[in-house]
């Protein structure tokens, strides 16, 4: 199995030699990374146009190994026409540091590593480590325990074209989790987003961030599985079509 691994929070992130370590353990595993030279934390789906991308060799857990200064879509991409030119059988990206729930997953850089696997046709998963307290353990033992006993499972799940799996375990002793759910987005919002500041010249500048506030009411998203200790599982589509106001936009004359 060929299999291109990459992240948001860059080469040198202890989650993606977590993920490396996990991928390993698929039978007759080819493996290569590419991922960004720094991180690149909140970046979306965005790519480099105007600049040229650059790769540099490395090794990490043993897997040959690309560093990109640009984003992990730009990595996806780079390691393609690197590697595997007609494709390969699996994307993998994460794990991150920080959970993915809800709206975030279209700010994520590590989703987007997914969605650009999926764009180019191959099956692709999203990994994150949900620690919500700042300086909290990210318990990445936990992650590759469970990465480790579920990853060949989760390649032989059924999903769809233009379908990837956006996956949130919870940042605790492995002893701790509860099970694994599969779940939609749920809310997870931040308010006060933007502070106005003053430099030292009392001129005003902006810092943008907020407090997140966690909406775990309804028990069938990701938001209510981890604030329960359940490894969530979403399948992501890229069809964002609402098809059922496109059915009532349709049904008036206009």
């Amino acid at each position: 199995m060929r299999i291109l691994i990459t992240n948001d929070d860059g080469i040198h992130a202890e989650g993606l030699k977590v993920l490396t370590r996990a991928a390993k353990t698929i039978p007759n595993a080819e493996i290569l990374v590419v991922a960004p030279d720094s991180e690149r934390s909140a970046c979306g789906h965005g790519m480099t146009l105007h600049n040229p991308l650059r790769a540099r060799e490395t090794i990490l857990e043993d897997c040959p190994a690309y560093m990109v200064d640009g984003l992990p879509v730009d990595c996806v991409n780079v390691g393609l026409t690197i590697a595997f030119p007609d494709g390969c059988d699996l994307v993998l990206s994460g794990v991150n540091n920080g959970p993915n729930l809800g709206f975030d997953i279209t700010y994520s850089g590590t989703a987007a590593g997914a969605m650009e696997g999926c764009i180019n046709g191959i099956p692709s998963i999203a990994v994150s480590m949900a620690c919500f307290v700042q300086g909290a353990p990210l318990h990445y033992e936990t992650g590759e325990a469970w990465l480790t006993d579920n990853i060949q499972k989760l390649i032989a799940l059924p999903t769809t074209e233009r379908t990837f799996l956006n996956i949130n375990i919870p940042a605790i002793a492995i002893e701790e989790i509860q099970g694994t759910r599969f779940t939609s987005m749920g809310k997870r919002v931040y308010e006060d987003r933007v502070e106005r500041r003053e430099d030292p010249w009392g001129r005003p500048y902006y810092w943008q961030g907020g407090v997140v506030v966690m909406r775990p009411d309804d028990p069938e998203t990701d938001v209510h599985a981890i604030a329960n200790h359940f490894v969530s599982i979403t399948p992501i589509s890229l069809d964002w079509t609402n098809s059922k106001v496109l059915s009532q936009l349709r049904s008036n004359d206009y």
